[in-house]
């Protein structure tokens, strides 16, 4: 009689495990993915390739492709992307949405397509950059929280290389299996704890600067700045363009508005003082996101103190200390 009950439950968690790693590779590459498909349908565009055919020559992977078909039906660029959005990361459909929201905004504005394109692929390599630089900043204390919390099973193994049955004092012993509660208590505390300090450490905004590089496509068409501003308000909520800067074509104290307001009042060009703001909104959120991560390091101390070096004691540590003394007392 054969029990293929078992194997259900290890190819649903395979599954699983593998639908983790395929979004960390995704993750890893999400804004550099767009920035490489913008940049080559700029450089088509500028060749003299018409919009509906340049995606079609797109080979980036399987949302192009799925783009360009809802184009070739006759479907507007702006909507055939945010159409295809539903399976990717949060990072990567913001820089989607941002991609429709400068394709609607060239063509109400009268922006050069080709050349507003090649502006917003050099935005997306620098946010695609920044997005590296945060991982790095984040990658060692992200680490060294996941090391320790192999301590405990570090100290059984000692225990065994000791010549010591730590494990059958655990399993098979009333203190043994309080010490399993207790250290998994402990770890699972440092655990959510260990997640909830790296998670708080995350950037809050992916896209930092490109509402600022959005309002400088919208004014670079030649048009008024009040034309401009409603040109990219109309957009930004067609598309759910996720902004914090461009909320309405009033709201003067937003960072965007103030920036116009200023080219207004100085007489100088909208759009370079637009460029170089998403610049410094960039620099800023590496700048805030590499002092988190050294504080993290400092942070990720308190459940190492508090939680996995208690699960260590009593996991590996005392369960050694009572195999050694019951293999003495049966010596003697």
């Amino acid at each position: 009689m054969k029990w293929r009950v078992p194997s259900r439950p290890g190819r649903l968690w395979r599954d699983k495990w593998r639908r983790v790693q395929q979004r960390a590779k995704t993750q890893k590459s999400d804004i550099a993915l767009v920035a490489s498909v913008v940049q080559r349908l700029a450089v088509l565009l500028a060749a003299g390739v018409a919009p509906g055919p340049a995606w079609g020559y797109l080979r980036e992977g399987e949302l192009p492709t799925l783009i360009a078909e809802r184009i070739a039906r006759g479907e507007p660029v702006p909507d055939a992307i945010v159409a295809q959005l539903g399976q990717v990361t949060e990072a990567e459909a913001t820089a989607w949405r941002g991609l429709a929201t400068a394709w609607a905004v060239a063509l109400d504005a009268g922006a050069p397509l080709a050349a507003t394109l090649r502006d917003f692929a050099t935005s997306l390599r620098s946010l695609a950059q920044a997005q590296r630089e945060i991982r790095v900043a984040l990658a060692e204390p992200a680490s060294t929280a996941r090391m320790v919390m192999a301590l405990p099973a570090v100290g059984i193994l000692f225990g065994l290389a000791l010549g010591f049955n730590t494990l059958a004092t655990l399993t098979t012993t009333p203190i043994g299996w309080v010490c399993v509660g207790v250290g998994t208590v402990l770890l699972l505390v440092a655990a959510r704890w260990n997640h909830h300090l790296v998670q708080s450490a995350q950037p809050k905004d992916l896209t930092p600067g490109l509402d600022y590089d959005l309002m400088a496509i919208a004014v670079s068409g030649g048009g008024s700045l009040d034309r401009a501003q409603s040109s990219m308000a109309r957009a930004v909520e067609r598309y759910r363009y996720p902004t914090s800067s461009v909320v309405s074509v009033i709201d003067l104290a937003s960072g965007v508005a103030a920036v116009l307001d200023l080219s207004r009042r100085a007489g100088v060009p909208a759009a370079d003082l637009l460029r170089s703001e998403a610049e410094e909104a960039r620099r800023r959120a590496r700048a805030e996101v590499q002092e988190k991560a050294a504080s993290l390091a400092v942070k990720l101390m308190l459940p190492l103190g508090l939680c996995v070096l208690p699960a260590f004691m009593v996991v590996g540590v005392l369960p050694l200390m009572v195999a050694v003394i019951t293999s003495t007392n049966i010596g003697l």
